[in-house]
């Protein structure tokens, strides 16, 4: 998870420390997984050809999935409670403590960083500073993958554990740009007909 558009990240992180057990049990499996996000997200990785943050990895099923499938993969999370379970439940993978906007790895590392929902609490004054982290960690041509809330304007809503943002997925890849990525594609899909769900956007682009 990680931190908001001039929030305080100790405030984003401690709000999820509260709820770490509640987002666990309703979110940290990939059963609680769209097909298409598993399938998108799977595609992707295989195709990297080298190691991969998951970046705000919260409890791990992301990470576990993609080591259980031969990849490389560190994730990161600034919560201790969820960097504790990706340990005990997905030893197929790394896992640190650490935030989003100061990733503690060496330039150029990775061949790709997976963003799943991770930069949700990031405003449009903020978002600048996780995607130029990814850039830096990024080897030329590494790829990234970001997972978000579609909406019509950048603007922050009510999420279920601390205020987050939806992004027209223009304005987004518009900052993914800036920070000096080529977009290659963006996918949206609607959940309209679930009462309380969001629109979904995935951006992929590369270094």
């Amino acid at each position: 998870m990680s931190t908001g558009s001039g929030a305080d990240s100790g405030a984003v992180r401690d709000a999820y420390g509260r709820r770490a057990a509640e987002y666990t049990e309703q979110l940290g499996s990939m059963v609680s997984m769209h097909a298409a996000d598993v399938h998108l997200v799977t595609t992707w990785a295989a195709g990297l050809g080298g190691p991969v943050l998951d970046a705000g990895c919260g409890p791990g099923h992301w990470s576990g999935h993609l080591a259980d499938r031969g990849l490389d993969v560190v994730g990161l999370d600034q919560v201790p409670a969820f960097v504790e379970h990706a340990r005990r439940t997905h030893p197929s993978a790394r896992f640190h403590l650490g935030s989003v906007d100061d990733v503690p790895t060496e330039d150029g590392h990775f061949a790709g960083v997976l963003a799943w929902y991770s930069l949700v609490h990031h405003g449009p004054a903020g978002i600048g500073r996780p995607l130029a982290e990814a850039a830096r960690v990024l080897r030329p041509g590494g790829g990234l993958l970001v997972g978000f809330f579609t909406g019509d304007r950048a603007e922050p809503f009510d999420h279920a554990v601390t205020t987050a943002y939806c992004w027209p997925p223009d304005a987004l890849a518009d900052a993914v740009r800036a920070a000096g990525f080529t977009v290659l594609e963006v996918h949206t899909r609607t959940v309209a007909t679930t009462p309380g769900l969001r629109p979904h956007g995935a951006l992929l682009a590369v270094r």
